[in-house]
């Protein structure tokens, strides 16, 4: 294993775990993830839940993926996870959220520039 595929597996598995540890945090409390001076109500309670329902297993699946380094596995799941990502920071955008701007767009970086290199190593 070369020293960038070490470091791409370390990138994007840090960046899927990031975002299932925000979905966690988020479902707990989803206060965080709002704009400030907005409520919680029992549907944004309802869709944090949602939400860490699935980018749960999407982050096992990106880890699992990048540790049996199976590239015709690792390319999709990467570009899903990033364009994931990407719409994570366009919804922050439209929420005035600049936490969720930053670490998404970050995460969408991450695994948008992974991506490539696995199709082609």
């Amino acid at each position: 294993m070369s020293a960038v595929e070490t470091m791409l597996i370390a990138a994007n598995a840090a960046a899927a775990l990031a975002a299932g540890a925000s979905s966690v945090l988020g479902a707990a409390r989803p206060g965080l993830m709002l704009a400030s001076g907005e409520t919680v109500t029992s549907g944004v309670d309802f869709y944090a839940r949602v939400y860490a329902i699935r980018a749960i297993p999407l982050s096992i699946a990106v880890v699992a993926v990048l540790l049996v380094a199976d590239a015709s596995a690792v390319v999709p799941l990467l570009v899903v996870a990033g364009v994931i990502q990407a719409g994570d920071a366009a919804l922050g955008v439209l929420r005035r959220v600049p936490g969720m701007v930053a670490g998404a767009s970050v995460l969408a970086v991450v695994h948008l520039l992974s991506a490539p290199w696995y199709a082609t190593h």
